[in-house]
């Protein structure tokens, strides 16, 4: 039996929900299957937000590098019950990947916060680093220079994030290097870790086990700024000047979502992605929180699109 001090509480809780939340179910579509990071850390928020927002939950709408559930929150009902998430690939990278989307990543959608940034590594097998003396970007590169056609390098797929990471290092650093497409960011370290391959740009939070293990080298961060859990090691624009590819990912509506309602939604998760619980649990994660305002993420967006343009024609990927 609900007592009356329990009941009184939980009447104020509700009470101090948006009006549109009330009694209703807020749902975040992840375009990426359970159990992955994007997966992971909406999870953590849908919880952190539960006293403002109300229950939310995560369905998870995986396929098409991740159209399919953002295409989804496209046609969705504007009334601040149903968000997305917004990622790399879908926002900058799959405009320019696939002749057609069945969204418009600049029209379809009113951005919400960023949520965080995840650094990608530039590794090499540490064995294979050894032998080939090989301890820093200006290493590589001078090893790349004095033997063209030697190097190779995996990742995840054609146009996948570590494909273009790769992809614009050989361009400024002025090598070659052979890509070796995997099926998948797993299979593509575990070739690393083989040996089949002498570099990857992996995500942090994927590679940092076995760059603590000593399996991996870590040479550098591809952000701007070095990673604060791993701060010893530079960044490839220390060597490379204006070197930048990230992770991303973060919260958007439907267009048409009223302002107000995207003001409180933003409060709301800016709050928690702020909180030092969730802090704590991202940096579990090798994860940054980047909370924004709407403006600044849409902003954002726009500038990686533009970005992921010249890197996607450099590469000549194409998936369909």
């Amino acid at each position: 039996m609900i007592s009356r001090r329990h009941a009184i509480a939980l009447t104020a809780a509700t009470l101090a929900l948006p009006a549109w939340a009330q009694a209703r179910t807020t749902r975040i579509v992840v375009p990426f299957a359970a159990g992955g990071p994007i997966d992971v850390t909406a999870r953590i928020l849908a919880e952190a937000v539960k006293d403002s927002l109300g229950t939310v939950i995560i369905e998870n709408r995986p396929g098409a590098g991740g159209n399919i559930g953002v295409s989804q929150v496209a046609k969705a009902a504007p009334d601040g019950l149903t968000l997305g998430i917004a990622t790399t690939a879908s926002h900058g990278i799959n405009p320019w990947l696939f002749k057609q989307l069945p969204y418009d990543p600049a029209k379809d959608f009113a951005p919400v916060t960023q949520m965080l940034r995840v650094p990608n590594v530039l590794v090499m097998n540490a064995e294979t680093a050894q032998r080939l003396a090989i301890n820093s970007v200006p290493d590589l590169i001078r090893y790349g220079k004095a033997n063209p056609g030697r190097l190779n390098y995996g990742s995840g797929g054609n146009g996948s994030a570590g494909h273009l990471a790769g992809e614009l290092f050989k361009n400024q650093a002025g090598i070659f290097a052979v890509h070796i497409p995997y099926n998948g960011g797993n299979p593509a370290q575990l070739g690393l870790l083989s040996g089949q391959v002498d570099f990857n740009f992996d995500n942090l939070a994927t590679a940092a086990a076995n760059i603590r293990s000593g399996k991996l080298k870590a040479l550098a961060v591809t952000t701007m700024q070095r990673s604060s859990v791993m701060p010893d090691v530079p960044t490839v624009a220390e060597t490379l000047p204006g070197f930048e590819i990230d992770t991303w990912w973060g919260l958007i509506a439907p267009a048409g979502t009223p302002a107000d309602v995207v003001a409180q939604l933003n409060a709301a998760f800016g709050k928690a992605l702020q909180s030092p619980e969730v802090k704590s649990k991202f940096a579990g994660l090798m994860a940054e929180p980047a909370p924004s305002s709407p403006q600044a993420f849409g902003e954002f967006m726009t500038r990686e699109r533009a970005k992921y343009e010249r890197v996607v024609k450099l590469s000549g990927a194409k998936v369909d």
